[in-house]
């Protein structure tokens, strides 16, 4: 089976996309084979170290019209046996519907683009939505073979987003990769010391680890000032707020912990990419994530391969589950439930602590090893492809 994937960018500060499509790629069934058709600048350095053909069709303009796509695909589709979509908004969708849909069966994962969540916080940006969504975007997901959601609760939610829909779902589980495999040492790893590297403020300090963009949806500031209220409670406790800044907010986050007084004991070590991000889920003491929105948690679940606790909020779609398998503590994503996560966790004892790291490694080899999970994924096209009877019936 070749497999064509199409996503606006494969940039690694992209998230969540882009580590989905590394891993299917990656942990792909035998006999599959995967290429990327991407809106990328030609020139963009993180093109060159895929280990898959990639057709990068955007420029250093980045302009959102890109007919070479179009014409592309059209040209190429009877190459693949099937066609995944990552994202909506971008003209990647519009150029499947035009050269794919009636030709060749391709599924879109939306990666949580359906959420409720954004009609309610940027509704002036909804109504522009609108305008595309009946021009093409409904087409789009109306002629796909599946629409491929990571929870039921994210595919419920989707139909709230617009009251015009229609698609066939289906609930697939994405994951992560489990960490590398390392002989256990009295030495420091070397990862962990790549992260000290990045981060050398936070070495040798007990620390809670935020690891996604630095950004309002992520409740950076909530999580700031949580830290600052219950700060007093544990002297030795630090935060590492790691991840890239596209907004540029870094700066007025840090302003509040100054004002906070804790300052020194909040670390920005930036994006954070192979052994230091491998080191820093090693080192720290649990995860925490008190976002407005996840439709799925990909930090989430790695913390989790690293038999971490994650301290997280209500509106990360994996919640509920990972409650239920005792590695989690959920809260509101409000101030006044940031900071109940937090004292949560200062007053479990070191006991229930280890039995939440345990159940950490059980719940990801159970429900989020990517290994398994690809497969899954992929196999849906499986299931489209027409049986011999059936291609000899529509032949005569």
């Amino acid at each position: 089976m070749r497999i064509l994937h199409i996503v606006g960018s494969i940039s690694p500060e992209a998230g969540g996309p882009t580590e989905a499509i590394r891993m299917l790629v990656r942990y792909a069934p035998p006999g599959y084979t995967s290429e990327l058709a991407t809106l990328d600048d030609p020139d963009a350095p993180y093109l060159a170290a895929l280990p898959f053909p990639v057709y990068a069709f955007g420029s250093s303009k980045k302009n959102w019209y890109a007919p070479k796509l179009t014409a592309w695909l059209r040209a190429n589709r009877d190459r693949f046996d099937g066609i995944m979509l990552h994202g909506l908004w971008e003209y990647t969708g519009l150029a499947v519907l035009q050269a794919i849909a009636g030709h060749k069966p391709y599924v879109v994962f939306p990666h949580g683009m359906l959420d409720p969540y954004f009609k309610k916080a940027f509704p002036a940006k909804h109504l522009k939505k609108w305008l595309y969504w009946l021009a093409a975007e409904f087409w789009v997901l109306r002629s796909a073979y599946r629409v491929l959601f990571t929870t039921a609760v994210e595919r419920d939610l989707a139909r709230h987003s617009f009251w015009l829909s229609q698609w066939t779902p289906m609930v697939v589980a994405l994951g992560a990769e489990p960490p590398l495999l390392k002989p256990q040492t009295s030495n420091p790893q070397p990862s962990t010391e790549s992260f000290f590297a990045r981060c050398p403020t936070a070495q040798g300090k007990r620390f809670l680890l935020f690891l996604g963009r630095i950004d309002p949806k992520k409740s950076c500031d909530l999580l700031i000032d949580a830290f600052t209220a219950i700060a007093s409670q544990d002297p030795e406790l630090h935060l590492v707020m790691a991840g890239p800044d596209p907004g540029n907010w870094r700066d007025q986050l840090h302003a509040f912990a100054e004002r906070g007084g804790v300052a020194s004991r909040v670390h920005w070590p930036g994006m954070l990419k192979g052994e230091a991000k491998r080191g820093a889920f090693e080192a720290c003491e649990a995860f925490v994530l008190p976002s407005h929105q996840e439709n799925f948690g990909i930090a989430v679940v790695e913390a989790l391969s690293y038999g971490k606790p994650v301290l997280i909020s209500n509106p990360i779609n994996i919640a509920p589950d990972v409650l239920a398998d005792g590695c989690a503590l959920v809260e509101p994503d409000t101030l006044e439930g940031t900071k109940r996560l937090l004292e949560r966790w200062l007053s479990l004892s070191p006991e229930s602590r280890a039995a939440m790291s345990q159940q950490a490694l059980q719940t990801f080899a159970a429900r989020y090893d990517m290994r398994h999970n690809a497969e899954v994924i992929l196999r849906v096209f499986e299931q489209a492809q027409p049986t011999p009877s059936s291609s000899l019936a529509e032949a005569h």
